[in-house]
């Protein structure tokens, strides 16, 4: 079942992802935009630990959903999520770096070694 989002910048957002997923025929683009369809209570959210456990350094990881500050993380690693907040953007500094979904569409358009976490 597919609903539909009253959040405009989200709908953009999934409509990019999907044609993205054409375009460069990635599955994992559309596999994101199916994840962010969903209900916002259905999102994905996942802790830094949970990250720091299941990557190794220079890894590419998407939370297709909420990235929480709990946990260390001590890999140098990217994360791209959809939802974030500045406690977690604070925490992780120096080691890693967060971009948005909409940033990582420009620099891995074809989604190549990108893990999705959560």
């Amino acid at each position: 079942m597919v609903l539909e989002h009253k959040n405009e910048k989200l709908q953009e957002l999934i409509s990019s992802l999907k044609k993205q997923s054409i375009d460069q025929k990635s599955g994992l683009w559309k596999r994101v935009a199916f994840e962010l369809e969903r209900s916002t209570r259905s999102h994905r959210v996942v802790n830094l630990s949970k990250i720091e456990k299941y990557t190794e350094d220079n890894d590419v990881v998407l939370v297709p959903g909420k990235l929480l500050s709990g946990g260390e993380l001590t890999k140098k690693v990217t994360i791209i999520a959809y939802c974030y907040s500045q406690k977690t953007a604070d925490k992780i500094k120096g080691n890693a770096q967060i971009i948005s979904i909409e940033d990582a569409l420009k620099k891995y358009p074809n989604a190549k070694d990108i893990k999705i976490i959560g």
